[in-house]
């Protein structure tokens, strides 16, 4: 059984520019909403800096509230960024994800990995699907910015 779930993208866009998709608010609340959800930014919070924390709360279709928190473990511009999340806020137990960014031809190359011990294959499956949805969302606002 496998404890993480990997995904690899490329995006045509500079290093500098996908790094700050995880450390500027207006973006992380763009993303992490993907297109079908809002995390109105009046319910975001991030302190972008080792030992920081980000909260947000995601207003599903349906009506129901999805509470987030995490916190940054690692922050290396433009190179790699480690966060934790839970939308269990009272659960102090939080899952670190790596983000770890390369250049590649004119783009950036990002590769995300969340630990996933003990999880169950239709979990990680759960999960993998959630983060194409946000790196789908991710790669819509990169081509909307200016590079």
């Amino acid at each position: 059984m496998t404890d993480s779930v990997t995904l690899v993208r490329t995006f045509d866009a500079p290093q500098e520019l996908v790094y700050s998709m995880f450390v500027t608010p207006e973006y992380f609340a763009t993303w992490f909403g993907t297109d079908q959800v809002d995390v109105p930014m009046d319910t975001f919070e991030m302190d972008a800096r080792i030992g920081g924390e980000w909260r947000a709360v995601m207003h599903l279709p349906d009506g129901t509230l999805k509470h987030w928190v995490g916190s940054f473990l690692e922050l290396d511009p433009p190179n790699r960024v480690v966060f934790d999340l839970t939308d269990e806020p009272d659960n102090p137990e939080r899952m670190p994800v790596t983000v770890t960014l390369r250049p590649v031809g004119g783009g950036t190359e990002l590769t995300l990995v969340q630990q996933t011990p003990g999880w169950p294959a239709e979990g990680r499956a759960a999960l993998e699907h959630g983060y194409n949805a946000f790196l789908d969302s991710m790669g819509r606002l990169l081509q909307r910015l200016p590079a």
